[in-house]
């Protein structure tokens, strides 16, 4: 479970230097953001200089008009300078950051996608949502002005204090004593912003989550189905006050530290005057040089400094989101590929169970403990028993969804873990109790597991799953869109698309998860003819509560608690009086 918390000073320095790493694909356009930064540190300098002679010329005796044309000239021609070479850096920034959020962003999503069952169990969808979309967006906004910022205050103040020792070193030297009071508040402040900024991203995602549940149509209709629209009022308006309370937090960090560089930077003048106006009188500087030095150099240094410190104390703050990022693309895939894997082509789809086990992170008790079996293609293996029995958790081993603690599952004679994920799910359908369909035409969610599948073979498909007379009611054929996870059909309907789907995909091993249990009766005997030309010839592995589906079952498992209590035919089993048998019985006098 991905769980935030504040890093000691080596960790914040590994994770400056990994941040860093994200700017080496654009380094090209970072060197000349840097160069351009130094050609408009430097031309801003020229209004100044044309001040200062300015000011000389027309305090000097018998001024003449002509003096004044090259100055003017001069400071229009620089602040010109300074505003196209600023265009151009804005334009190459904004492509850099942008280019690192695409980065980021393409990195979270393809990490997430590697991930298995178990670790989307585990985390709120929200929070990951909350990663990628709220946090990179804040990196965003850190990247394309606290780095640019950052990058010209400090050249801004190296060229304006080169300009000050040329012009007065005494003056200088009043303007660098002055600089511990912008500096020395900076470090402490940046880390505040950085726990503040924390606190915020974490209430963005319980703010996310939120949202993503209640505001879904599933959600939504549970709110209204129980009445419970004035309760979930209340509780977003917990949620949002305590999220407004943070970010005022956060701006009110930001702005005393601001209010107390602007204090400095309007005291620093007037010291700058007093220390100028004695050394007019008892030295040889000149009245523009005080003036232009005061006023102009000393604000630009102090403006300079300002924004150094301001954008430190940001780039620091920004470390937070960068912080969590990270510790989602750290989390190791509980599903990965192995180096090196091979993928199975054309394989028969064999299978063997040898030992299997597996533990949700967390619980106790095992959901699968020492489960092993075999199905060849053609046979037809039906896994019962009670709900929490580990039948799910037993198809997504088979799947490979999840990874067992110990034992092997093989495909072919090749261990899963040696097979790409590519090749496993070509080789394996799985159709899910809970049917999930995006919200998109009904067509494009019949191919999303062979996007190249012709017409004629959809057709095909869907008649097969018993879907064509429902397509033929909907107002626009299989270019309907269905709605959000399929709500604009019925259950059994969806099931129907599920079913569909994976016979298009044409797969050597189907799991039906309780593919049918959705369906009315007569929908599920024409479905069940379809399912059974599906399995011809493959391995089907088969959930099922209701057991008149799997009467000809070639293999019953029983499991109970993860194990495999019972196995045999259906005769075998009633035959034997155990666990099958009082379940056989059950239904029959329920039914």
């Amino acid at each position: 479970m991905l769980v935030s918390r504040a890093a000691p000073t080596s960790e914040r320095r590994a994770l400056a230097r990994r941040v860093l790493a994200y700017l080496r694909p654009y380094r090209r356009s970072v060197t000349l953001v840097v160069a351009l930064t130094v050609v408009n540190a430097g031309v801003a300098l020229v209004p100044l200089v044309a001040a200062k002679v300015l000011i000389d010329r027309l305090t000097a005796p018998h001024p003449q008009f002509s003096a004044l044309v090259v100055p003017v000239v001069a400071a229009v021609a620089g602040s010109l300078a300074v505003g196209l070479t600023g265009v151009a850096m804005t334009y190459l920034v904004q492509s850099v950051s942008e280019g690192i959020v695409f980065d980021l962003r393409r990195e979270l999503f393809g990490h997430l996608m590697g991930h298995g069952a178990a670790f989307y169990v585990g985390n709120r969808a929200g929070d990951l949502l909350s990663r990628m979309l709220n946090d990179i967006g804040g990196v965003d906004t850190s990247l394309s002005t606290t780095l640019p910022t950052l990058t010209q205050a400090i050249l801004t103040g190296i060229t304006t204090l080169a300009l000050m020792l040329v012009l007065s070193w005494p003056l200088t030297l009043v303007c660098l004593a002055l600089m511990p009071f912008v500096l020395g508040p900076t470090q402490r402040a940046g880390h505040r912003i950085s726990r503040a900024r924390r606190a915020v991203q974490e209430q963005l995602d319980d703010v996310t989550t939120y949202l993503q549940e209640t505001l879904g149509l599933s959600g939504m209709l549970l709110v209204r189905v129980f009445g419970r629209q004035a309760t979930e009022r209340g509780r977003f308006s917990r949620l949002n006050a305590e999220l407004r309370r943070r970010e005022i937090d956060v701006a009110m960090t930001a702005r005393w530290f601001t209010a107390s560089l602007t204090l400095v930077s309007s005291a620093a003048p007037a010291v700058l005057i007093l220390v100028g106006g004695y050394l007019v009188v008892h030295s040889h500087l000149s009245p523009g040089t005080v003036i232009v030095f005061s006023t102009l150099i000393a604000g630009r240094l102090a403006g300079a400094l300002r924004d150094l410190a301001i954008a430190t104390a940001a780039a620091l703050g920004s470390m937070a989101l960068w912080s969590r990022i990270f510790e989602a693309l750290d989390t190791h895939p509980d599903v990965a590929e192995r180096p090196g894997a091979i993928a199975l082509r054309d394989g028969r789809g064999s299978l063997r169970l040898e030992a299997v086990k597996f533990t949700y992170p967390g619980q106790g008790r095992p959901a699968v403990d020492d489960v092993s079996f075999e199905a060849e293609p053609g046979q037809l293996v039906a896994l019962v028993g009670p709900s929490g029995a580990g039948k799910t958790t037993l198809s997504a081993l088979i799947a490979r969804l999840l990874d067992p603690d110990s034992g092997r599952i093989l495909i072919d004679g090749h261990d899963v873990r040696d097979l790409t994920l590519e090749s496993m799910s070509e080789t394996i359908g799985l159709v899910f109790q809970d049917t999930f369909l995006f919200h998109a035409t009904l067509g494009e969610n019949l191919r999303y597991g062979r996007p190249d599948a012709s017409d004629d073979e959809v057709a095909s498909a869907a008649r097969d799953a018993h879907l064509d007379t429902v397509v033929a009611a909907l107002p626009d054929g299989y270019d309907t869109v269905v709605g959000e996870r399929g709500h604009r059909l019925s259950g059994g309907e969806k099931q129907r698309v599920a079913i569909a789907r994976t016979m298009l995909r044409d797969p050597r091993i189907l799991i039906l998860d309780e593919a049918t249990s959705h369906l009315d009766s007569a929908s599920e005997l024409v479905v069940q003819q379809g399912l059974r030309r599906l399995m011809y010839g493959r391995t089907a592995i088969v959930i099922a509560h209701r057991l008149s589906t799997v009467l000809h079952a070639d293999l019953l498992l029983v499991l109970d608690r993860g194990r495999v209590v019972e196995r045999g035919t259906h005769a075998e089993l009633l035959a034997r009086g155990g666990l099958y048998a009082s379940l056989h019985a059950l239904q029959v006098a329920v039914d």
